[in-house]
C-alpha cells in the first residue's frame, strides 16, 4: 500500500508524531489509536477512506514515534490536551473522529469539552470499565486508591522494556496477543510498533509507564459521563462480542449520550477494526455518509 507521510507537532513541549494521508481540502478525519498501540494500526481503515477525507493519525504521547512524557505524565487531561492541540494547530474543526480503546476514551472526552468542533465520532470500545467494575472501584476510598496507585507506580518504576532477540520473536508475540489478526496484519503492526535496540534486540516503542496511566489523577467516571452527555454530534459506539467490554445498551451507559447508536460485531474481539475490517468499514462508511 502507498503509505502516509510523517510529521511532528508540539504539545506541552513534547514532540509528537503524526502521519498525514494527504488529500488536503477534503473533510478532515482524525484517527486515534489505543493504549500501547501506534498510528499505523489504522492503515487498513485509512486506505478505505483516504480518497474522501484528509486523514491525520497521531501517535499518542509515549507511543509510536512520539516523545515520552517526563515523569510519566499520562493522565487523561494530558492526552485530551494533545488531541485538542493537533485539531487546533492543523485547523481540523469541525472534525470527524474514529478512535479505539484508550484513544476512543480520549476522543469522547474531547468531544464533550468541544462539542461544536465535532462532526461525527466513531468510538471502538472507549467507555472504559463496566458499571460493575466501577462499583467495585467505588468500594475503595480515595485514600486507599491513592496508596495503591503509589505502591503500584513504585513497584513498576524499575521495570525495563522487554527485549526480543529477533523481529520474528516480536511478531510471534503480536500474533499471540491477538489471535484474530492475520499474519499480514500482525507483521505490519510489529514492523511499525517495534524498534531495534543498540544490542540488536527489539522492543516495543511505547513507554512502559503508559501501562499505569493517570490512575487517581484522571477524570472520575461521573465527570466522563457528564462529558459524554455534552456531545451533540452523532456517535457510533462499536463493540466486539468476543471482547472484555460490556454492552453499553445492556449496562445502561448509552443513556449518557444524546445521539448514539451501538454496533455489536460478531466474531470480533477488542480490535474490531482489525478483526472484522469489512463489517466495520461497511457500518462506518454508512454512518459517515448519512
Amino acid at each position: 500500500m502507498q503509505g502516509p507521510t510523517s510529521h511532528f507537532y508540539f504539545s506541552q513541549q513534547l514532540r509528537l508524531h503524526y502521519v498525514d494521508w494527504g488529500n488536503e481540502g477534503a473533510p478532515p478525519l482524525l484517527l486515534v489509536h489505543g493504549g500501547r498501540d501506534h498510528c499505523r494500526n489504522w492503515d487498513w481503515v485509512a486506505e478505505r477512506l483516504k480518497d474522501r477525507y484528509h486523514i491525520i493519525a497521531p501517535d499518542l504521547r509515549g507511543h509510536g514515534d512520539s516523545a515520552w512524557a517526563s515523569g510519566g505524565g499520562y493522565d487523561m487531561p494530558a492526552y485530551i490536551y494533545d488531541i485538542a492541540q493537533i485539531v487546533h494547530q492543523k485547523g481540523m474543526a469541525p472534525v470527524t473522529i474514529i478512535a479505539h480503546s484508550l484513544g476512543a476514551g480520549i476522543a469522547l472526552n474531547y468531544c464533550g469539552a468541544y462539542p461544536d468542533q465535532i462532526k461525527k465520532v466513531v468510538a471502538i470500545e472507549g467507555l472504559g470499565p463496566s458499571p460493575t467494575m466501577e462499583a467495585e472501584q467505588a468500594r475503595h476510598g480515595i485514600d486507599e486508591r491513592l496508596r495503591a496507585w503509589i505502591d503500584n507506580r513504585r513497584k513498576n518504576s524499575g521495570r525495563t522494556p522487554r527485549r526480543y532477540a529477533t523481529l520474528e520473536d516480536a511478531f510471534a508475540r503480536m500474533a499471540e496477543e491477538n489471535p484474530h489478526l492475520s499474519p499480514e496484519q500482525a507483521r505490519h503492526l510489529t514492523i511499525y510498533g517495534a524498534h531495534q535496540n543498540e544490542d540488536g534486540t527489539y522492543s516495543w516503542k511505547f513507554d512502559n509507564h503508559v501501562r499505569w496511566g493517570g490512575g487517581v489523577c484522571g477524570l472520575s467516571h461521573e465527570e466522563q459521563h457528564r462529558l459524554w452527555s455534552c456531545i451533540t454530534a452523532p456517535v457510533l459506539l462499536v463493540r466486539g462480542t468476543e471482547s472484555w467490554a460490556s454492552d453499553p445498551v445492556e449496562d445502561g451507559r448509552i443513556a449518557h449520550f444524546k445521539n448514539a447508536d451501538l454496533l455489536n460485531v460478531e466474531g470480533a474481539g477488542h480490535w474490531v477494526h482489525h478483526d472484522k475490517l469489512d463489517v466495520f468499514m461497511e457500518a462506518v462508511e454508512g454512518f459517515l455518509e448519512d
